[in-house]
């Protein structure tokens, strides 16, 4: 489905909106559907400007999944601003406001709007205009704060943050500081990368501003989580270390082909977000939007995790860094959802079996479940796909990824869903999932090239994800998986709003990714009680297809049994009974 808001600009910059609900059918028919603009007026000011939906400084809280976006953002889709009604309504919509306004009310028996007796008013005073509450809305996290304040009372980012100018290195205390400024001068590579050198012992990173472009253009009450910030915040980071550009080599940006797109995508879902590129504004679902710019946009991501793909397992580069938007793991073989259009994980994983991949393992460690991929790879036995997300019994965004979904039509067991029942989860639950599920598993797999859907959501700090993966702990994970497929790794960003954690994040891994150990060791950290059960759930399902982990089993059985029924948290962890 699209619904689509097409608003024309003059040279004045006025708006002037049309809205029109468009529902694209499978068959490529549409239902057209005006909104009834006469009744948005009640929800509209007498000025014609929105009320203030959403999140304000007093109540703001921390945590929001993709269903809060989805839940809060069509209250105010297809509103349409009084300012931008055509011509050919106002008078109905004036009528109607004026209706609205003989409501006696203080304010009119001041003015002389009525007739009444002619008793002495003298003594009346109007009603104080209302006072707009004036906000900003934090660049890092996105949450609303009272003008009065410089700092967020989130995230506690200064609010002239110069994180798009330094990203993690820029002070989140002050306008204009910066912080470690030693790392910075011992990072920094003195030589510029020559921009189109690709070498064999070099990390390769994919990256075009022309990605930046993708945007929600509806005004819509909070900004949009997934914002071309967060690219910009991650490349300021790397930048401002000399990592990239500088130690990381950039690859020539590509526009995916229609072709390679039919290998993952069906035609409908291919036609229709090139639909876009004809409408200024447009909605997939409600939180996923889409601008003039967005095919573009999906078509150069697609194209440079293809192309990366290939650079790696051809050997013309050791691994890669695919710094690419919009997202990809939501969007299935006919649908874009959660923010996601193409499905940048899958066409790179056929990309690197048409370079000569036999077995290709794919490890998601987005905080939501990629449905989209599990789809599908499903019934592919070529592709192992692996996800550690938050499921709480499929209230979690977008309610898939349990653990009895193993796989279909005789590939059962090469999808292994780890769904952690609970937010907060950390770097201590994350790697004993790694050592005793994960690796076991895809070791037996024996990939020959591996790929990470790296959404940093489950970051410390992560409005919609809520947990507290540490930079060190995406580096330790990262760090593992380098070790298989004789290091022929992909890294593709997919979620994380948080700017300050995702560049931190990005920027941990990546020098993973050119060589660094890890500077944090995880080793002999206790799980929690929550994660530990999730653990052995998952284990005692994949045994009947990876008959390795009944050793893995018996093992944790005979450590961990007593754990499970002690009383006993660890770190600081809430034990869940």
């Amino acid at each position: 489905m699209i619904l689509d808001e097409t608003c024309y600009v003059n040279s004045e910059h006025n708006m002037v909106t049309e809205t029109l609900q468009n529902t694209w059918l499978m068959d490529g028919k549409a239902e057209n559907s005006f909104h009834d603009q006469n009744d948005q007026i009640l929800h509209e000011g007498y000025n014609g400007q929105h009320e203030s939906v959403g999140l304000d400084g007093t109540n703001a809280t921390l945590c929001h999944d993709e269903n809060y976006w989805e839940q809060n953002i069509s209250k105010t889709f297809g509103r349409d601003m009084a300012d931008n009604l055509n011509g050919s309504m106002l008078p109905d919509i004036i009528s109607k406001k004026v209706r609205q306004k003989k409501e006696i009310t203080l304010e009119d028996m001041y003015n002389d709007q009525y007739d009444y007796d002619d008793d002495d008013d003298s003594d009346w005073e109007p009603l104080p205009e209302p006072t707009a509450v004036r906000r900003w809305f934090c660049v890092n996290c996105t949450m609303a704060n009272q003008d009065d304040v410089v700092h967020c009372d989130i995230c506690g980012e200064h609010k002239e943050s110069g994180i798009l100018r330094h990203g993690l290195f820029a002070s989140p205390f002050s306008q204009a500081g910066l912080i470690h400024t030693d790392s910075i001068v011992a990072e920094r590579c003195k030589d510029a990368c020559s921009p189109n050198l690709i070498s064999n012992n070099s990390t390769a990173v994919g990256f075009d501003d022309r990605m930046l472009l993708h945007s929600e253009v509806e005004i819509k009450s909070h900004p949009h989580p997934e914002r071309p910030d967060r690219l910009r915040a991650i490349a300021a980071s790397l930048a401002t270390a000399g990592i990239f550009p500088g130690k990381c080599y950039p690859i020539v940006a590509r526009e995916i082909t229609r072709e390679e797109l039919l290998m993952v995508h069906s035609l409908e879902h291919v036609e229709t977000v090139e639909l876009t590129s004809r409408i200024l504004s447009s909605y997939f679902t409600p939180d996923t939007y889409a601008n003039e710019h967005s095919a573009h946009a999906a078509r150069l991501a697609a194209g440079l995790c293809a192309d990366l793909a290939s650079a790696i397992f051809s050997g013309r580069a050791k691994n890669g860094f695919a710094l690419v938007r919009p997202p990809g793991h939501h969007a299935g073989v006919s649908q874009a959802m959660g923010f996601c259009l193409h499905n940048n994980a899958a066409v790179a994983a056929l990309a690197a079996q048409v370079s000569g991949a036999k077995r290709v393992l794919i490890v998601d460690w987005d905080v939501h479940h990629g449905n989209g991929t599990q789809e599908i790879f499903e019934q592919n036995k070529s592709v192992l796909y692996i996800s550690l997300h938050r499921h709480e019994g499929g209230n979690f965004y977008p309610g898939t990824g349990a653990s009895h979904e193993v796989g279909s039509m005789g590939a059962e067991g090469y999808c292994v869903n780890i769904p952690w029942s609970r937010g907060g989860v950390g770097d201590n639950d994350y790697i004993f999932a790694f050592q005793h599920v994960l690796l076991p598993i895809a070791s037996e797999f024996a990939p020959d090239f591996t790929i990470i859907s790296a959404g940093f959501d489950a970051a410390r700090g992560d409005p919609l994800g809520c947990c507290d993966v540490t930079p060190a702990g995406f580096a330790k994970m990262t760090h593992m998986l380098n070790v298989l497929s004789g290091g022929k790794l992909l890294v593709i960003l997919e979620g994380g709003y948080n700017l300050r954690s995702i560049s931190s994040s990005a920027t941990a891994v990546i020098k993973v990714l050119l060589g660094e150990t890890p500077g944090c060791e995880l080793n002999n950290h206790l799980p929690s009680k929550a994660g530990l059960r999730t653990v052995l759930e998952v284990l005692k399902i994949q045994i009947n297809f990876w008959p390795t982990l009944a050793s893995t089993l018996t093992k944790l059985d005979s450590e961990w049994g007593s754990y499970l029924v002690e009383n006993h948290s660890t770190s600081g962890e809430e034990d869940l009974n």
